[in-house]
């Protein structure tokens, strides 16, 4: 990576840091020193220096525009005789702020944007935009979300396998449709995290997540030894269909919610304090002890939870048979929840997708960039100790009466 010597004068700094309003020309001043240093690179000679070994000459600069989190920015891009210099820089431009952008803007063009996003949209894109602004940012976005939605995952093995889906709305002839986006995240053989794709279906059916799964094995998903998922009857026999020699791992704090909303008013912040310590055990023993208990106590107090309980209780433990390190972060939908809230905190200013393309294309660039900090920066779980418990794994499952699809 290049290194590049940006000067800025102390004074001017401090100023500018003091005021809020103006920080956005500090960041201008040294992404335009970059952009100089990016063309004295290019050509290989400094302002009035001679050599014969350099490979252009300047020729004035052009004005660009872009907005961006600490306000607009107008940028001095250099340029040569030739034409030949050219920069990423605006290429880094997150693909998650273009399609945010571009939904605010079809709102706006199709009429069905509040003030609150007219307003928004003007400070992002400037006053006005025309329909051939649209289509030019959602080709090139479409084809990039695409390329991401659709890549080949037969690099490495995907041991876990973690499914969820939220529900959003979207404007569908003339009505607000509620549409499932249909997510699959997983942690492949080195124990990186990845997200394998996202849908829009009408609902979270069988024959939606069918298709989601037939399409994963399609693209080269492989080697699942664990399934954690919500239990939806639907993804649950898609599941089983599927992928039916995994484990199936039953999403702890669902299950909770579940057996909670069963439960009255009155004794629910005891059976709540019980069932953490139930999920919280180490082993399948203790938790099974703890259940029993927990079931006898309030067998007559609460009838149908603890019936929902003692039904649920061997698929949400699955994940015990696993070393303990890997139990929090299986266990719960912790993985797939932050990335929910990611996609909230935009569809919120939203509201209502425009169509079915502007969701894909919003949601799609998020987790697009999502997964680029997941494969680039920690590995989410050590896999040598899965390793080692996969050699004996035929053994631990007839010791520990796991369930398997």
């Amino acid at each position: 990576m290049a290194k590049y010597d940006i000067k800025l004068n102390s004074e001017e700094v401090v100023g500018l840091l003091a005021e809020n309003d103006k920080f956005s020309t500090l960041v201008e001043s040294i992404i335009n020193q970059v952009l100089e240093a990016q063309m004295t690179e290019h050509i290989g000679v400094e302002y009035y220096q001679h050599s014969d070994n350099r490979s252009g000459y300047r020729n004035g600069y052009r004005l660009r525009k872009i907005a961006t989190r600490v306000g607009k920015l107008v940028l001095r891009v250099p340029q040569t005789r030739d034409g030949s210099f050219s920069t990423d820089l605006f290429r880094r431009y997150q693909r998650n702020e273009q399609a945010f952008v571009l939904a605010l803007m079809e709102m706006y063009l199709q009429g069905v944007s509040t003030r609150k996003v007219t307003k928004i949209t003007e400070e992002l894109c400037g006053v006005s935009f025309s329909k051939s602004t649209v289509s030019q940012l959602a080709t090139e976005l479409d084809a990039r979300v695409n390329a991401f939605r659709t890549r080949k995952l037969d690099n490495t093995a995907y041991p876990f396998l973690i499914v969820d889906a939220l529900f959003v709305d979207v404007h569908n002839n003339n009505a607000v449709q509620s549409m499932a986006v249909l997510i699959a995240y997983g942690i492949n053989s080195n124990g990186t995290r990845e997200v394998l794709g996202l849908w829009l279906a009408d609902s979270e059916s069988e024959t939606s997540w069918d298709n989601v799964f037939k399409e994963l094995k399609a693209r080269g998903l492989k080697s699942v030894e664990f399934v954690v998922s919500d239990n939806h009857t639907g993804l649950v026999r898609a599941l089983k269909k599927n992928f039916h020699n995994a484990i199936w791992q039953r999403y702890q704090v669902h299950f909770m919610r579940n057996i909670l909303g069963l439960t009255a008013k009155k004794h629910r912040s005891i059976v709540a304090e019980k069932l953490k310590l139930i999920f919280a055990a180490n082993d399948k023993k203790t938790a099974r002890m703890l259940a029993k208990q927990l079931i006898e106590e309030f067998k007559d107090k609460a009838s149908n939870a603890m019936s929902c309980l003692e039904n649920g209780l061997e698929s949400a433990l699955n994940i015990l048979v696993l070393p303990c390190h890997y139990h929090k972060k299986l266990r719960t939908t912790n993985l797939a929840e932050r990335v929910n809230e990611e996609i909230r905190r935009r569809q919120r200013v939203i509201r209502i997708f425009p169509n079915a393309q502007a969701a894909i294309r919003l949601i799609g660039a998020i987790v697009a960039d999502i997964n680029n900090n997941w494969i680039t920066g920690k590995k989410y779980l050590c896999m040598d100790d899965f390793w080692d418990w996969k050699q004996n794994n035929t053994l631990e499952l007839e010791n520990n009466n796991v369930l398997q699809f």
